[in-house]
């Protein structure tokens, strides 16, 4: 029953989408021969040709929220999964803003995009999905799209948690407890809290409430990075006793009895996949 996660990319906020200091480009879950594109911003599709990964082989898209670091390579992605419109295939799962627009934001997806997949969710804070025989949770967050949300992934081996940018509150984290791995949005390091965002700070009391196995930090802005996510992630094992590693590109997750951590094989050929027309 594997279940593998490929980090596409660890960065994240406006400044590190917009130089592409590091990737934004979101995470690819592959569980029982599916595969999950999450959070397909920008960089995903670079990404995703360097691991020579085609994009019509993903089973289905699923999107947090209507920020562009989270969404703006998920219309190709919906491409892809139905062979560039040619095929009824794929599904696509997403916010209110992203699926349908609410308050200045969105949709994410064009009317069309959502025409020519086999079919698309609207999901909400409470929901459980099934996403190609996987269960899903769908958790509470707080950030400015107010239709954000986190996800918890049930596999074989424990469940995995995506916390998705919020800021903290002991309510939300206390939603993860149980989680074995968890996924946590850290934009900024210690002492340098923003609106909506986790900082450094705010992980140690997260990860202190969730007790995970592991600790993973993504979503990195450029003041985290410039800092260095490494030693914010060895800042909060320290205090928390918790392992806990700051995520970088192209890194890559099986979760079995034994968490393995390695990096995905890349290429810098002038690839085509046998599926392209």
């Amino acid at each position: 029953m594997a279940f593998r996660i490929t980090f596409l990319g660890t960065g994240g906020g406006r400044h590190t989408t917009m130089y592409q200091v590091r990737s934004t480009g979101g995470m690819l879950i592959e569980h029982d021969g599916k595969m999950l594109n999450v959070d397909p911003g920008p960089g995903a599709l670079v990404q995703m040709h360097r691991i020579h990964y085609d994009v019509c082989s993903t089973s289905s898209v699923i999107v947090s929220h209507c920020h562009p670091d989270h969404y703006s390579d998920a219309e190709s992605v919906a491409e892809g999964m139905s062979r560039g419109g040619w095929e009824k295939k794929g599904h696509i799962y997403g916010s209110p803003t992203v699926i349908e627009g609410q308050g200045g934001l969105g949709p994410a997806f064009s009317k069309y995009h959502l025409r020519i997949v086999n079919g698309y969710t609207v999901f909400r804070p409470g929901d459980t999905l099934d996403i190609d025989g996987m269960q899903v949770d769908i958790k509470e967050a707080k950030h400015s799209d107010p239709t954000n949300v986190g996800f918890i992934f049930h596999t074989a081996h424990g469940t995995v948690s995506y916390v998705s940018d919020t800021e903290f509150t002991e309510e939300i984290a206390r939603q993860y407890i149980g989680t074995r791995i968890l996924i946590l949005p850290v934009t900024t390091p210690m002492g340098n809290r923003i609106k909506y965002h986790l900082c450094t700070d705010d992980a140690i009391k997260f990860i202190d409430i969730v007790k995970p196995e592991l600790a993973i930090f993504i979503h990195l802005g450029v003041v985290i990075i410039r800092r260095g996510p490494d030693n914010e992630a060895r800042l909060t094992e320290e205090a928390t006793g918790i392992r806990t590693i700051a995520g970088h590109d192209l890194m890559v997750l099986d979760v079995d009895e034994e968490l393995k951590i390695s990096d995905a094989v890349t290429y810098d050929d002038e690839w085509i996949p046998e599926t392209s027309p």
